[in-house]
């Protein structure tokens, strides 16, 4: 596996392995977002399943509060969304996704976990799932076109909330908490 040094700092500056937290796709989107993450993505990146990502590195010391948080997230019912279109990441590509219930509920995490996220995660949320990242900016261009040539929207709910550790060079989901509103 390729070591990942802004991930290895975190673990340093946190003292431990960071948390990810992750609004996990229904099995059917999972599937399809799966399929072409494994056609386009590079190989030796692709370590993690498609995913929405929520906050990309929590400090471990927050593990219990967030569990707790998104245990109680998750008694909601399964938030509607919809694959909207595709947003060009430069060295990459991904589906935007457009879902105002999950961008409250990241909102709400974040104001309640707040002081512990980090500068990347205190913004409005742009839902998306990556479906290619790093490589060179035409293969980037030519899949984008391509994608867009075969596009129609795709209505799902989310299923739930996923945290994950980062382990042994890779994200491991740690528990998934399902949506049961």
């Amino acid at each position: 596996m390729v070591r990942d040094p802004p991930r290895a700092r975190r673990a340093l500056i946190f003292g431990g392995s960071p948390l990810l937290v992750t609004a996990e796709l229904p099995v059917g989107l999972q599937d399809w977002a799966d399929a072409l993450r494994r056609q386009h993505y590079p190989a030796e990146r692709n370590r993690l399943a498609a995913h929405v990502t929520m906050f990309h590195a929590l400090p471990p010391s927050a593990e219990g509060e967030v569990r707790r948080l998104l245990g109680e997230m998750a008694r909601q019912k399964p938030p509607e969304a919809e694959v909207t279109g595709l947003m060009d990441l430069g060295q990459g590509t991904a589906f935007t996704v457009d879902s105002p219930r999950m961008v409250a509920i990241h909102a709400e995490l974040a104001e309640r976990l707040h002081g512990l996220i980090q500068q990347r995660d205190d913004r409005p949320l742009r839902l998306h799932v990556t479906v290619q990242n790093k490589v060179p900016r035409a293969e980037a261009q030519a899949l984008q076109a391509a994608l867009a040539a075969e596009f129609k929207p795709r209505p799902f709910r989310f299923r739930g909330l996923a945290l994950s550790h980062w382990r042994d060079e890779l994200w491991q989901q740690a528990q998934l908490y399902s949506f049961r509103g």
